[in-house]
């Protein structure tokens, strides 16, 4: 006689990563923050880079240019790859590539050189979606949402953070002691991460596309290259005008080739999904309000007082004053967490929006003192951490586990579109409305005002899109059902009669996802969570909701599954082999498909 089945809510079992990577947090934060230091590096230093470099100054803009065009390339492939082949391993890579171009910029003065080198630093931007995967991967649920958080807000950290440091350094010593500071940063993130970070065991199936990578890069390259130069070459000029065409012909050919695709780098069919689409909608207009105030305020903070509204300050306290925007970004983790956890991420974002649009507002009348930029950075701060701690949250709440590192790569993509957007446009602003001022040219008060409506008028966009993503109920928790196999094959039975999958190996699994009613349901994602909490294996359901998978090796797993339009169940099992049909619960209203904690 069939054992009865026994329901038992989630929340009266441990969650079996509570324990799991304690020190996973605040190493992959470290690694952000390392990786994002790249792109303000040489702030400090930049209006000095063409002697420094013996080069014209449209010449030395390259320095700063193939940072941004590295990481570009670099977020969404990186993302892929730790998909495919392991997100810490990747993420290693990453560091390893990054310290290689900070020594190869720290022993040369040649332009050419010192470009490749800082195309290499740029190319660890590919940590940032990594460290989200892996925090997606290994850490409980009470931990994931302000650990995300931190890690998406290092982008801002780490570039706030560098601008007093960097100033210093290049203030008081010599300007190659940066890249030897940040190949020191770098060797320290990959000697944290080989001991504090698993490498996870969840794997997407299918193969790199190569294809696709090389044309993403081609196109993003030809995109970006007229953003970033326009206003040197001119912005109806030849070049400038043929390399838009050329990106846009490029990147729709790529988006035919990757919608053809068994297996494409960048899953466009996910990507229209409205969530998804949206979100990185969103995140170019944040990372637009953003790079604007890394723009206005250093330079106003540096002008002479005898412009009459330069605040006349040293490279080191400019630095400091706006040192409080990387700061909040990182305090105001926790308190996402809590607003996510009560409302949902929209509602954070939104709320981040507002206070970044508040921020621009009131820095339009105070900007007369250095204490008043610190509180525009202050405001700033706690508004774009709060709205780029959202991101991450909506991106995986609308993606399956398997695609969180390629999906994040691609906001993380958005955002450095936005910030190379916003360099474009106000560097042309700032460019136009500049004065002289005896032998040199220097931006006005109005350019900067300008610049500030533009940013205010980016997050106002911003906030019209993202008001338009779905609504976050709070989640239905999910209900644990333990069966035995009796139990499973009688709904078998009773469901369809259809011939089973065969056990993938001697410790497998396998069975069927059922709905409420007893019917089978298609395209469920199933996942087998190993007794540390890591994902051990992931498959979906086919037309007659049945599924296997294979159990590295003997033990108790935790079967978790989930689907559209019902309520997600898990269900404690020991390898075997054994059969396991998992019973989905019905939902009122199904507004997204609600994905299984993992």
């Amino acid at each position: 006689m069939p054992q009865t089945t026994y329901e038992k809510p989630a929340a009266e079992l441990p969650d079996p990563r509570a324990k799991a990577g304690r020190g996973i947090v605040p190493v992959l934060a470290f690694a952000g923050i390392t990786v994002a230091v790249m792109q303000t590096l040489l702030v400090p230093v930049i209006k000095d880079l063409p002697a420094l470099l013996h080069t014209d100054p449209s010449n030395a803009t390259w320095v700063m240019t193939a940072t941004l065009l590295a990481g570009a390339v670099a977020t969404p492939i990186m993302g892929r790859l730790g998909d495919l082949y392991g997100k810490r391993g990747m993420l290693l890579a990453s560091l390893a590539v990054m310290v290689v171009g900070s020594l190869i910029c720290a022993f040369t003065d040649d332009l050419v050189v010192m470009i490749a080198g800082r195309a290499l630093q740029g190319f660890a931007m590919g940590a940032i979606p990594l460290g989200i995967g892996i925090m997606r991967d290994e850490l409980p649920r009470e931990k994931l949402g302000s650990a995300m958080a931190l890690m998406s807000s290092s982008i801002g950290v780490g570039g706030g953070l560098a601008l007093p440091a960097a100033a210093l350094v290049a203030q008081h010593t010599d300007w190659h002691a940066l890249f030897f500071g940040s190949a020191g940063l770098g060797v320290l993130a990959m000697a944290l991460t080989v001991f504090a970070v698993p490498e996870t065991s969840l794997r997407a199936p299918g193969r790199f596309d190569t294809v696709g990578a090389l044309g993403l890069s081609l196109g993003l390259v030809l995109l970006l290259l007229p953003i970033t130069k326009g206003s040197d070459w001119g912005w109806t000029s030849p070049t400038t005008l043929g390399l838009v065409a050329a990106s846009l012909v490029v990147l729709v050919l790529w988006g035919l080739f990757e919608l053809r695709s068994d297996a494409p780098l960048v899953d466009l069919r996910t990507t229209a999904r409205r969530e998804v689409l949206l979100t990185n909608l969103t995140s170019i207009m944040v990372g637009v309000a953003f790079y604007a105030v890394s723009l206005v305020l250093p330079q106003l903070l540096q002008l002479p007082a005898s412009t009459g509204y330069g605040l006349g300050q040293s490279m080191v306290v400019a630095g400091l004053c706006v040192a409080p925007l990387g700061l909040t970004m990182m305090f105001v983790a926790p308190l996402y967490a809590r607003i996510s956890a009560r409302k949902g991420p929209k509602v954070s974002l939104m709320l981040g929006m507002l206070v970044i649009a508040i921020g621009y507002g009131a820095g339009l009348g105070l900007m007369s003192a250095a204490w008043q930029t610190v509180i525009i950075a202050v405001l700033l701060g706690a508004g774009i951490g709060l709205a780029y701690s959202s991101l991450p949250a909506l991106i995986i709440g609308a993606v399956d586990a398997s695609e969180t590192g390629a999906a994040n790569g691609l906001n993380t993509l958005m955002r450095s579109i936005g910030t190379s957007v916003s360099s474009a446009v106000i560097g042309m602003v700032l460019a136009h409305t500049s004065t002289r001022t005896g032998p040199v040219t220097v931006p006005t008060m109005h350019g900067f005002r300008i610049s500030f409506l533009i940013a205010t008028g980016a997050v106002v966009v911003g906030l019209v899109l993202a008001s338009f993503l779905p609504s976050r109920r709070t989640a239905t928790a999910p209900v644990l059902l333990a069966s035995s196999e009796g139990d499973a094959a009688a709904r078998r039975a009773a469901a369809e009669d259809v011939e089973p999958l065969p056990l993938p190996g001697p410790e497998g699994f396998r069975g069927r996802v059922l709905d409420a009613a007893g019917a089978p349901v298609a395209g469920a994602n199933v996942t087998l969570i190993d007794r540390r909490g890591r994902q051990a294996g992931l498959t979906t359901t086919d037309t007659w909701g049945r599924w296997a998978l294979a159990a590295p090796e003997a033990g108790t797993y935790v079967l978790a599954a989930s689907a559209a339009g019902h309520a997600p169940r898990a269900c404690p099992a020991k390898g075997g082999p054994a059969v396991t049909d998992l019973v989905l619960g019905a939902v009122s209203a199904p507004e997204r498909r609600t994905a299984v904690p993992s």
